[in-house]
């Protein structure tokens, strides 16, 4: 049995009229961003659910493509596949203390026979417990196992689509090494080969500095793609290269940060319902970088008072780290009044009501004169203060404890920085020893010596990745795929699919380039052509190819590259067509 002369079980369904492609007029009404809104219209996913989207054959497509150049560029680095349980057992978990720490975002359940379980947020206790069992002398040293698996989160606020999402496909690998020099190498392997990754999925991924936060130590890097609707800063300097998120950005201290005062003793001043900086600034007529914003944290369970510059705002992880703290967070309205004497808004260092309270401060306060601060007293703020002279601050519990702005100047080379916004899409961690020591995964060197194995850890979020090349690669009037995760690298417009001749040469055309090696579909529907070029548009295919039976009067075949206008567009010979459409995706 034959159809266009081919053997009809080798064809594959590359027919719009098969393909359960349904494109959308309208946005949908939650979708907040452009990639989510093309996202759903261009028939890539459907919501199931708050934070749970079921991806269509055109989103599966795109999704198996970037999968596989992660495959790949991981096979490539020398990173062993494997692939472990979604359901993890709470055993493992308790084993590094995390089943209590990782909070509400976990998903918890028992089985029947009431054992505990959890849809897993990530893999290093299974992959750790794994290499332990594996793992036991030094010549089995470095490994390098990783698996594309989903993942699971209960975010409190899924949105953007699959940008955050409360299921996620990820590609998660851990490193294990006999020794810091071994571990160092893997992670450069790990942070080559995402750029890699990026660059062939047609992503402009920017790779910056970042905190790591609960998962290791401080050598960690994540790749951001850069859009207006990130949701992570970043602070750039173009002097020098540096660049790292707002959780780990450090600027210098610019001239003009401390203030000058007159020597003059503090004076209490009315601030009758003037709370906020901006109120008391007002009220006062004053700039706002000459106050002092006083919150009270409370880190581990113990209230402290952290003082900044009235324009600037506490950067916590940085305070955390500084505290060498588990956990911080704002205090409550009780904690703040039995702890200064007033309420929120009128709070200082200056003779808080606890004299015990610790007060911390941000480096660019030491030495500050002649700032207003809360009095302690509701409806009361002091002025004329000189924190050396006044407040109980020690020389040890100043440091950087600010997010960096935009004009801040740069650390390393003293050039202003610039702040954009970022999607991470990926991040490599060295984890030192935290899983290895916890689960005594150890190995044994020459001498029959046990030591335990050093890790790091290299996250791709794959299905993030889809979206993010969407957010990066559209315009007006839809995706523009990079053809290397294009659902289809082709369409083939048959705008006379009733005529034999004009579908016969557009069912030649998808045999050649599926000969050819390139992805193709014929839109086969009887459409007005207005609005298939509406959808090939919208879904973003790379190259468009029509064929109908007035252009074929007129010479050919017309090819129009996505990213080109129609001025760009080319008339060929139906013969002549396949080397031009290569030429046009080699373009691409």
């Amino acid at each position: 049995m034959q159809q266009s002369g081919r053997i009809w079980y080798n064809i594959p369904i590359m027919k719009w009229t098969k393909s359960l492609i349904q494109t959308l007029r309208e946005n949908p009404g939650d979708a907040e961003i452009d990639s989510h809104k093309l996202l759903i219209r261009a028939g890539l996913a459907r919501k199931v659910a708050g934070g749970l989207y079921a991806y269509l054959p055109l989103g599966m497509r795109s999704l198996r493509k970037i999968q596989q150049i992660v495959r790949e560029e991981m096979d490539r680095a020398g990173a062993l596949e494997i692939v472990s349980p979604i359901l993890q057992p709470a055993e493992l978990w308790r084993t590094t203390g995390r089943w209590d720490t990782m909070g509400p975002n976990m998903f918890k359940l028992r089985d029947r026979g009431e054992h505990e379980f959890a849809l897993g947020p990530t893999a290093e206790e299974v992959f750790t417990d794994l290499a332990k069992s594996l793992i036991s002398s030094y010549r089995q040293l470095p490994v390098t196992i990783y698996q594309i698996q989903w993942k699971f989160r209960d975010e409190t606020r899924p949105r953007f689509g699959l940008m955050r999402s409360k299921e996620f496909l990820m590609k998660d690998a851990y490193s294990f090494d006999t020794d810091a020099e071994g571990a160092d190498k893997s992670y450069w392997n790990m942070y080559h080969a995402y750029e890699r990754i990026y660059a062939r999925c047609g992503l402009k991924a920017v790779p910056v500095q970042a905190d790591g936060g609960d998962m290791g130590d401080s050598m960690t890097h994540e790749f951001h793609v850069l859009a207006d609707a990130g949701e992570d800063g970043i602070a750039f300097c173009d002097g020098c290269g540096y660049a790292a998120n707002l959780e780990k950005a450090e600027r210098k201290m610019g001239n003009g940060e401390w203030g000058t005062g007159n020597g003059e003793a503090c004076e209490e001043v009315a601030t009758p319902n003037a709370k906020t900086i901006e109120e008391v600034a007002s009220f006062l007529g004053l700039p706002a970088d000459r106050f002092v914003k006083s919150l009270v944290y409370v880190a581990d369970g113990k209230p402290v008072m952290v003082c900044v510059q009235g324009d600037r705002d506490v950067n916590e992880v940085k305070l955390k780290r500084f505290l060498g703290a588990k956990s911080v967070a704002l205090a409550d309205f009780g904690t703040v009044l039995k702890v200064t004497g007033a309420n929120a808004g009128f709070v200082g260092p200056v003779a808080p009501a606890d004299a015990s309270l610790k007060i911390v401060a941000d480096i660019a306060l030491k030495g500050a004169k002649g700032r207003i601060v809360g009095a302690n007293k509701d409806d009361f703020h002091l002025k004329n203060v000189d924190l050396a002279r006044d407040a109980k601050i020690a020389d040890a519990d100043y440091a950087d404890l600010v997010i960096v702005k935009d004009g801040d100047i740069c650390a390393k080379c003293g050039k202003p920085m610039a702040i954009k916004r970022g999607i991470e899409v990926g991040q490599v961690f060295k984890l030192g020893t935290k899983y290895s020591a916890a689960f005594n995964a150890v190995y044994k060197n020459d001498k029959l010596e046990d030591h335990v194995m050093i890790m790091g850890c290299y996250g791709v979020g794959v299905s993030r990745t889809l979206q993010a090349v969407i957010e990066q690669c559209h315009d007006k009037d839809g995706i523009i795929w990079p053809a290397s995760v294009a659902p289809y690298q082709v369409i083939v417009e048959n705008l006379d699919p009733d005529k034999e001749e004009v579908t016969k040469i557009a069912d030649d055309l998808e045999s050649a380039l599926e000969a050819a090696g390139i992805d193709v579909i014929v839109d086969d529907r009887a459409e007005r052509p207005g609005v298939k070029f509406k959808d090939a548009d919208l879904i973003g295919f790379p190259v468009r190819v029509v064929v109908g039976a007035k252009g074929l009067a007129n010479g050919g075949v017309e090819i129009k590259r996505r990213c080109d206008d129609k001025s760009k567009m080319q008339i060929v010979a139906p013969d002549a067509a396949v080397e031009a459409i290569k030429a046009a995706l080699e373009g691409e």
